[in-house]
């Protein structure tokens, strides 16, 4: 029998699927220009099959596109992860020394609730290689993803992680760069 106080991980409104920081996908798509970004959030958002497009406090829906984030900063979805489960995500932009970079992050609350094995992750004990185990095919989805926005909307490099950035120790995170053939994959590997 369902537990009736359980929480719905794809529940937008529900503040717990928010908790826990971020695990995400950024492209890092080079030199700021508003008609790129906008054509790669929505390549973005078809290749990842995010429902729901909602932005502000109110979630009021909108058209995933670059004029979407000024209704709040963040646009937020609901997907399917290749496990089957749905769960929230979102989106936010940042142009920052004029380069744009795009994120598609889920919640660490609303992955854990669908996937024990994501415990308090990085902050527990199981945070290590051992987690690898659920990061990795998550890695590798999101790897895909990216190289479906990639044939759409070329970009420089992408980073997979927790809260990743250019700055983080790639051992703990995945990236994909150009490379003679399309985007070369490098996993994660701690």
């Amino acid at each position: 029998m369902a537990d009736p106080d359980a929480v719905a991980a794809d529940d937008m409104s529900d503040a717990e699927n928010w908790t826990g920081g971020f695990y995400e996908l950024i492209l890092i798509l080079g030199a700021a220009v508003d008609a790129r970004l906008d054509r790669a959030v929505g390549a973005l958002w078809r290749a990842a099959d995010v429902r729901d497009c909602r932005a502000g406090a109110d979630l009021i829906e909108v058209i995933p596109g670059a004029d979407a984030f000024t209704a709040g900063g963040h646009l937020f979805g609901t997907l399917t992860l290749p496990s089957g489960a749905r769960v929230v995500c979102g989106s936010y932009t940042t142009r920052y020394e004029g380069i744009d970079s795009l994120a598609l992050y889920f919640p660490l609350g609303a992955l854990a609730t669908v996937d024990d094995r994501v415990g308090g992750y990085p902050f527990d004990e199981r945070s290590g290689v051992e987690s690898l185990v659920w990061r990795a095919p998550l890695d590798s989805w999101l790897a895909d993803i990216a190289v479906t926005v990639y044939a759409d909307v070329p970009f420089a490099r992408a980073i997979i992680g927790f809260e990743a950035d250019d700055d983080t120790d790639s051992s703990y995170t995945a990236r994909l760069t150009p490379g003679t053939n399309g985007l070369d994959y490098h996993p994660a590997t701690s």
